[in-house]
Parts: structure tokens; sequence; C-alpha cells
């Protein structure tokens, strides 16, 4: 029905795709975060490594433990983008503005990380010294 809801803002769910570097370990990385998101009642959709380094991990949760998961990822050592910290930002704010109304809502997150191989941080360490 085309006209029914005319004039009416449909309801965008919280949908992000967030980019950020770590210099961690990827297998170490995705299991701390993975246990971290869990552990502050989130659920994690799906997670994926390749050789290169980038880990994709896709998780929900309820808006309310935005400012925890947006808390887990900067204690994780993740440095994420400028739209990625805008965009929690903006969560994090909207959701407490209005926590009665849709603290229970439901926020995905498509966080893609670059980690780097232990060979190259290894080598920056040791010429860093010189």
């Amino acid at each position: 029905m085309p006209g029914k809801h005319a004039g009416q803002e449909p309801s965008i769910p919280w949908a992000m795709q967030v980019k950020a570097v770590s210099m961690e370990e990827p297998k170490r990385l995705i299991q701390a975060l993975t246990g971290a998101i869990l552990g502050c009642g989130g659920w994690v959709l799906s997670r994926s490594a390749n050789d290169s380094g980038l880990l994709t991990i896709l998780f929900e949760f309820e808006r309310r433990a935005c400012v925890d998961i947006y808390s887990l990822l900067i204690a994780a050592g993740l440095e994420l983008s400028q739209n990625g910290h805008l965009r929690f930002t903006e969560l994090c704010q909207c959701t407490r503005s209005q926590h009665q109304a849709c603290g229970a809502e439901i926020a995905s997150i498509e966080l893609e990380i670059q980690t780097f191989p232990a060979q190259l941080t290894s080598s920056q360490s040791v010429a860093g010294c010189a």
C-alpha cells in the first residue's frame, strides 16, 4: 500500500559500518572482542579473517549497552576511524537522551579491522630502536 505511510518517516535502525586498525595479533583480538561483546549482552552474527590480517565482525546489541560496546572497542586497542568515533558518539548521545523510548532497540555494527602481520610489527619495533 504505497499511500498508507505517506508523510511518515520510516524507522531507521542503527546499522553502522565501522573501520578500525589494531596492532594486536588477529586471532587473539577476534577472540577477545567476541568475548567482550557477548559479555555486554551482544550477539556476534559472523566473524571472519583473511591472510592479509583483515578481520570482519558483524554483531548486534541493545542500544542501552552502546557506551559499554564503544568502551570495549577502545579498551581492546582498536583505533577507530574518525567516522566510527562520530557515529558511536551520535548513537550514545541519542540513546542517552531517549533512553526510555529506544533503549531496547537493536543496533547493528559491521566492524572491519585491519591488523598487521607479526613480522611487520616486529621489524618496525626493531627499526625504531636502532
